[in-house]
């Protein structure tokens, strides 16, 4: 059901169903707002408000004077007024009239008394419902916020550990090729000893020992090529990393 706001000209009120709009008296220029518009427009504006205005009645226009009707004597019997409870009928009606007024204006103010505490407490129970839903918002975004640093201190920890691990790669691959190159170059020199010189042995053991030379040299420089290749990876990955 749709719910509207009043304003006074100070401050606004609320929120009415139509049966609560209707009790306060509202008129066509009466300042109204309800959830979905975007400024407030008086009451006649508003289609669904147009049945619940307090229509005011145009004066009564004048009456010529009714002459007073000629005294009529009365026999004395009649001019005895009977009296209630010790007061005349004139007397005991204005009494009874007044109490009334009283009791009704007593249970009016009562009724509305109510329904002002009852608005109250709707409004309260708003205001706290408000306050509740803006303090789950804050921590809701604070908990974003913590888990946001969280991830963004694991990622530089594993960046930086990352790091480490290839600057110390590259630096193994380093030594493993300056000992790569060391045995290269002596292998090289055994095989061009062992093809110049001459030993007591055959010419099978000869080319044997010639076959694994060049085969281990072979193994050297396929095991160089790996290794600078690695480097080379890596060392474009540490750029990235930085």
């Amino acid at each position: 059901m749709k719910k509207y706001f009043l304003h006074n000209g100070t401050e606004s009120s609320g929120p009415f169903d139509l049966e609560e709009l209707k009790a306060k008296r509202i008129t066509k220029t009466s300042p109204v707002w309800f959830e979905g518009m975007e400024n407030w427009k008086t009451a006649g504006e508003i289609p669904e408000l147009r049945t619940i205005f307090v229509v005011v009645p145009p004066p009564i226009p004048s009456f010529l004077a009714v002459p007073p009707k000629p005294k009529v004597e009365k026999k004395e019997e009649e001019k005895e007024e009977q009296k209630i409870l010790g007061l005349t009928k004139k007397t005991f009606f204005i009494v009874l009239g007044s109490l009334v007024l009283i009791v009704g204006i007593t249970v009016l103010n009562t009724l509305e008394d109510n329904r002002s505490r009852e608005l109250d407490l709707r409004n309260h129970k708003t205001e706290v419902e408000n306050h509740q839903y803006d303090l789950q918002q804050k921590e809701k975004n604070e908990q974003e916020i913590l888990l946001a640093e969280q991830e963004k201190a694991e990622a530089d920890r594993i960046k930086k550990e990352r790091k480490q691990t290839v600057t110390n790669r590259i630096f193994e691959i380093k030594n493993l090729l300056a000992a790569n190159s060391n045995n290269l170059e002596i292998t090289q020199k055994k095989l061009e000893d062992t093809s110049s010189f001459k030993f007591l042995r055959s010419a099978a053991e000869k080319n044997e020992q010639i076959s694994l030379l060049q085969k281990e040299i072979s193994d050297y420089k396929t095991e160089k090529d790996k290794l600078e290749k690695e480097s080379d990876e890596l060392k474009l990955e540490l750029e990235k990393i930085k």
